[in-house]
């Protein structure tokens, strides 16, 4: 019957719109919270509407909630779950099984040094994927990788805005692969719905190589059709004066790869945390500012982060001096 039942939660048992917003959290284990706070950000789902307005959840999209708390509580990204349809997630959350070597690993083709670096290193995901080709820059990426065979084009950046499209763009065409995984630190929510109107999958860069390999998985089977590009962001605005970086990322890739080999592991979470404050540092620059106002704030956010970033790297280069870890030529 169409009337609300007793306990007011119920609408109908068909699919066209079962629970209200309230049940089918619980029903799939969510915070109500938590589960408008991805439909906002995300748009992890799109509910019916009642008469009164009061959103409607079928039982099928209950069922993809569940399996979308099922993978991030294991892990995964919600910004790379948000938009998969229910199947891609079933198999997700799939245990797997042994690799038996008949269909192999799945070419890359990777943009990003470090991220090509950590591939390359060995490890199980070293077994899931195939890095065929590879370059530092995604501005040398369409001429770097051009005629390479395979199945997904990798891309990392530490910041990420519209400027990025373009290049994306180019080197999937290069390429030749429709799968485009993007991963990243920092990124405009408008940059991720831009690069997701292209095809891509996008999440934010994880710190285990198994979660990479596992995107590169969900992304393979996709075959999305391309659209135009957005025009470019508005160029960056100037930063305040600051004193530069002491160690750039490739310094602190290698301190956090030399320090697995010493029982104390505080300078690779302090080369993960510089690494992760640089990016917000150069992202504040770029972050888009409505007016004057605004914009100061953001240079005040950018000057913050650099007084902490100038903190860390003093710990970190004490730390790598008492552990006999390599620090670059300037400061070695």
């Amino acid at each position: 019957m169409n009337e609300l039942s007793a306990d007011h939660d119920t609408v109908r048992s068909d699919d066209t719109g079962a629970y209200r917003s309230g049940v089918a959290a619980r029903l799939a284990g969510l915070p109500v919270e938590t589960l408008r706070v991805w439909e906002r950000r995300y748009g992890v789902s799109e509910p019916q509407r009642s008469a009164r307005g009061q959103r409607l959840y079928s039982s099928a999209q209950v069922r993809r909630l569940s399996l979308i708390k099922q993978l991030v509580d294991q892990g995964h990204p919600i910004g790379a779950m948000a938009r998969l349809p229910l199947d891609q997630l079933q198999h997700l959350a799939e245990p797997l099984a042994p690799d038996t070597g008949a269909s192999g690993p799945i070419r890359v083709a990777v943009v990003g040094a470090g991220l090509a670096r950590q591939l390359t290193a060995g490890g199980r995901e070293r077994l899931a994927l195939d890095v065929r080709q590879s370059c530092a820059r995604l501005d040398e990426a369409a001429t770097a990788l051009r005629g390479v065979d395979a199945d997904v084009l990798l891309i990392e950046l530490s910041e990420l805005d519209d400027s990025a499209l373009p290049q994306v763009a180019a080197a999937r065409l290069a390429c030749g692969t429709p799968a485009v995984v993007v991963l990243y630190r920092f990124c405009a929510s408008a940059t991720i719905r831009h690069l997701r109107a292209l095809g891509c999958l996008v999440a934010r860069a994880p710190s285990d190589m198994a979660e990479v390999a596992l995107l590169c998985q969900v992304a393979f089977p996709a075959r999305r059709a391309q659209v135009a590009a957005p025009a470019r962001a508005p160029a960056p605005r100037p930063a305040g004066t600051v004193a530069p970086r002491r160690l750039d990322d490739q310094a602190l890739a290698a301190l956090a790869a030399a320090s697995n080999s010493v029982m104390c592991e505080c300078p690779r979470h302090l080369a993960d945390i510089l690494m992760m404050i640089g990016s917000f540092e150069r992202y504040s620059v770029q972050c888009g500012s409505r007016n004057p106002g605004d914009a100061a704030l953001h240079q005040e956010l950018g000057q913050a982060a650099a007084q902490a970033r100038t903190l860390l790297e003093n710990a970190l280069e004490r730390l790598a001096r008492a552990e006999g870890l390599p620090l670059p030529d300037g400061l070695a």
